[in-house]
């Protein structure tokens, strides 16, 4: 079980880290071949941080890691229908971003229901080490 957690972290951290990697570099100057909407941009590369410490929260204490990796879906799902509406609007939001945030979207559901298992699991294991012997 602590292999899976540790891969999943591991997902978390490193997915983090490209983010914060990509973003900056957008940041910086560096042209994405795309239009880029800017607060997107902002929100996604605080974001890459927020992958990171999430990973670090899951690796010291899977429920805490459970609950912001669910907080982090919520959060790229309100920031997909927010973009989808504006891209629908006709504001200048590249379709790579629709497809990039709907990819943050359901690596980060794969993340929290893998932590959400292995906490349940960790749960009943426990829960029949304490069942009285008869």
């Amino acid at each position: 079980m602590k292999i899976f957690q540790n891969t999943l972290v591991t997902v978390a951290v490193l997915f983090g880290l490209l983010t914060i990697f990509a973003g900056t570099r957008v940041l910086l100057g560096s042209d994405p071949g795309y239009t880029v909407f800017r607060p997107l941009l902002i929100f996604n590369t605080a974001m890459g941080i927020v992958y990171v410490a999430a990973g670090v929260i899951a690796w010291r204490n899977l429920k805490q890691g459970m609950y912001v990796a669910a907080a982090i879906f919520v959060l790229n799902l309100i920031v997909l229908t927010v973009i989808l509406f504006l891209y629908r609007e006709g504001n200048p939001i590249a379709v790579m971003s629709l497809g990039a945030t709907s990819l943050r979207a359901v690596v980060w559901s794969a993340l929290f229901s893998g932590f959400w298992w292995l906490w349940r699991s960790n749960k009943l294991n426990a829960s029949k080490l304490m069942t009285p012997l008869r």
